[in-house]
């Protein structure tokens, strides 16, 4: 055999050593293109895995928003209730007197009475009437700056809100329905009515028949 035979056939040998040698390598390529499979399934399985978090997230996206509107009522609910306090401490204040005020009414009622019925012509009696009426003037301007006011409707048109009616006299001089006697006046607290005022109001005075001669 020749020296270029005995090359040729070794370049044969080299190339099915090679081609053995490759043989595994190729088997293996073709099994992990087997696996394409399990790729698959790992894939699916993420986008379950997606899906599964998606629905966790917009469940806590719904749970966050109740929260919120149970956050924003409970909030409401505080600022009314702060409201209401507020209302009730300003009442409570503007009508902490109203006992106290009541009582000293009879009081003021009993000087008057007493002042309306007193000697005014009897010197010896002047002083103590001059110190009564002080007296009673003094008390009630003391009650006026803690907002006890008078109501004392003489003259006025009839209010049911604020008088009350004791009597109705016929009267032609004034509009029917017009308080022309103050029987006792009544009082008000920062704008509430705590006594009314006892009136005696006019009602129209019947038309005169007319007369017939009986001559004629």
């Amino acid at each position: 055999m020749s020296s270029e035979d005995q090359k040729v056939q070794a370049e044969k040998q080299v190339e099915e050593q090679l081609v053995t040698e490759a043989q595994p390598v190729i088997e293996g390529v073709t099994a992990e293109d087997v696996t394409v499979e399990e790729v698959a399934v790992e894939v699916d399985e993420s986008v379950a895995r997606i899906a599964a978090l998606e629905a966790e997230l917009a469940k806590a996206k719904a749970s966050a928003a109740e929260f919120k509107d149970a956050a924003l009522r409970a909030k409401a609910d505080a600022d009314n209730i702060r409201r209401r306090a507020a209302i009730d401490v300003d009442k409570a204040k503007k009508f902490a007197l109203e006992k106290f005020a009541n009582e000293l009414l009879p009081v003021i009622d009993n000087m008057e009475r007493g002042l309306q019925h007193a000697d005014k012509s009897n010197e010896a009696l002047v002083p103590l009437i001059e110190g009564i009426e002080l007296t009673a003037k003094s008390l009630e301007s003391a009650l006026v700056k803690f907002g006890v006011k008078p109501v004392n409707p003489e003259g006025e048109p009839f209010n049911p809100e604020l008088h009350q009616a004791m009597s109705m006299i016929e009267s032609a001089d004034v509009a029917p329905n017009t308080v022309i006697t103050v029987m006792q006046k009544g009082y008000e607290l920062n704008g509430r009515l705590i006594r009314p005022a006892m009136v005696m109001i006019s009602k129209a005075a019947p038309a005169a028949t007319p007369t017939i001669d009986t001559q004629a």
